[in-house]
């Protein structure tokens, strides 16, 4: 990692694109909530096309930050987050300066399609890149972790593994890439369920359940053991065998949410057909399997070969109201840097 001294040149914009993603062996819980370390490690698939793009102009005229979401000025609780990012961005720059940033989601917002890991993994390469502050793809997403954890696995993209590490600095919590986006055809049907906000947010119900679930110990020690047997999964290419422990991971997952008082309930009527439609389908030889995350959209892993049958049976689900089909994509990038700040 390197960075350029405050009286260097440098520019003062740039925008970034990062895609969402979406994990197959799940981070629910933290080890330390302030850095944002998970409690167990994770496997993730950055899916194409659902994206995010943030531009970031950083500007001595700015006697504020000033933060827009999807064209218009962001929910309070969504800027306090940036501008707590762009305080840890301006620690690296050894100086503050104020930003204008522009963040333009393809898909819902804080629906549990996670906008967040997308939405700061592509503001953490704007930012750093508009100062002129050079990172490497490690610490990169080292630093998108502490805006929203799952950005860490959107910095580096196509199917990530995110390390929980062991330093308490988080040092050694990142992302690396497993496979290259057209190296497997690996694709994600997504029925979209219900576009808006989820009722309970990830970092809260994660943090509830983490309190009050008596089966969250028992699904970090399921987590971690599902990581390992997925990473070797992976390495095979062994599809039927990762599509069996993704499936079982998220109910894992689901299980200890419900189990927490009172319950966080992120599954409805549709995810539930979801993981039916699943289940039929592969009893009718189509390989299919069941995920979802902090937000009731049902989720379906699968070949290129089996994706258009999935996609009908799950937009078939009463209370779909669209189907995404989403293949394997790349990592964050930058779009376009220009300019200086006044």
């Amino acid at each position: 990692m390197s960075h350029r001294d405050d009286s260097s040149p440098f520019p003062g914009r740039a925008r970034a694109r990062a895609l969402a993603n979406v994990a197959l062996v799940k981070y629910f819980g933290k080890r330390d909530a302030a850095l944002n370390l998970p409690a167990a490690g994770s496997l993730s698939i950055a899916l194409e096309p659902l994206e995010t793009v943030t531009a970031v102009e950083f500007s001595e005229d700015l006697e504020a930050d000033v933060v827009v979401l999807g064209g218009a000025s962001a929910p309070e609780a969504f800027a306090a987050r940036v501008r707590r990012f762009l305080d840890l961005v301006g620690e690296l720059a050894g100086r503050r300066r104020y930003a204008r940033v522009e963040t333009i989601n393809s898909f819902p917002t804080g629906a549990g399609l996670a906008s967040s890991s997308s939405g700061f993994a592509a503001l953490a390469l704007a930012a750093t890149s508009a100062l002129g502050i050079d990172l490497d793809g490690l610490a990169l997403s080292a630093l998108a972790r502490r805006g929203s954890g799952s950005a860490a696995r959107s910095v580096p993209g196509g199917l990530a593994l995110w390390q929980a590490g062991t330093a308490a600095d988080g040092s050694d919590s990142f992302a690396r890439r497993l496979v290259e986006p057209g190296d497997w055809d690996l694709r994600l049907v997504v029925g979209v369920a219900d576009p808006g906000p989820k009722e309970v947010g990830s970092t809260e119900g994660m943090e509830h359940v983490r309190r009050t679930s008596p089966y969250y110990d028992g699904w970090v020690r399921t987590a971690s053991a599902d990581l390992e047997a997925a990473v070797r999964a992976v390495a095979a290419r062994d599809l039927e065998r990762l599509g069996e422990i993704t499936e079982d991971n998220a109910l894992a997952m689901h299980a200890a949410a419900l189990a927490a008082r009172p319950a966080v309930a992120y599954l409805s009527g549709p995810t539930i057909e979801g993981l039916r439609v699943a289940r039929r389908l592969r009893a009718a030889g189509i390989g299919a399997w069941f995920t979802c995350d902090a937000g009731p959209q049902p989720k379906l892993l699968c070949s290129s070969a089996d994706e258009p049958a999935v996609a009908r049976s799950l937009g078939d689900v009463s209370g779909v109201q669209e189907v995404l089909r989403c293949r394997l994509g790349g990592g964050a990038g930058l779009v376009s840097v220009s300019g200086k700040p006044s």
